[in-house]
């Protein structure tokens, strides 16, 4: 025969819990009698320049590329980066595929199978390397699923040295 213990339980009310403030310190104290340590100077590197960007997207979905495409102007538009013109393919570009119904025998009897992709195209121009990073960075880590992007870069260099006008 099995006993039951009865064990009494004390019911606390929920209470909201106060919040701890987390405090940053960005100065370090450092005594006076300490030299101050001398950092070497920082090489610089001249950012790099752009003329053109492309973005190419393909997807199957028309509605949400579209979404997507207002999403990337408007981010582009908050940090100043010059937008070209942007268009669409008028219609889908159609592969078909198509399989017998049977491994062995019966070649009348096939399947076709057909998958529709989308393309949108999205130009900006003047930018320069630091911006158009952050740019993108932005833009692919809220890439939403079905869609493919694809990024062509025009970079603008110097003439080089034997080529240029003495």
């Amino acid at each position: 025969m099995l006993k039951l213990f009865n064990i009494t339980r004390s019911i606390v009310p929920l209470a909201p819990r106060p919040i701890h403030a987390l405090r940053w310190y960005s100065e370090v104290a450092v005594p006076s009698t300490a030299q101050p340590v001398e950092q070497p100077p920082l090489a610089s590197v001249p950012d790099k320049l752009y003329s053109r960007v492309e973005l190419q997207m393909k997807g199957i979905d028309p509605e949400v590329m579209k979404s997507y495409a207002m999403y990337a102007k408007t981010a582009a538009e908050h940090l100043d980066i010059e937008v070209g013109k942007h268009w669409t393919l008028r219609k889908a570009v159609k592969d078909r595929l198509t399989l017998l119904k049977s491994v062995h025998i019966y070649k009348k009897h096939r399947v076709q199978y057909e998958v529709r992709n989308y393309y949108r195209f999205m130009l900006f121009h003047k930018l320069t390397g630091s911006t158009l990073e952050t740019f993108l960075e932005y833009i692919e880590r809220n890439l939403p699923e079905g869609i493919a992007l694809k990024v062509t870069k025009v970079e603008l260099q110097e003439l080089p040295e034997h080529l240029r006008k003495q």
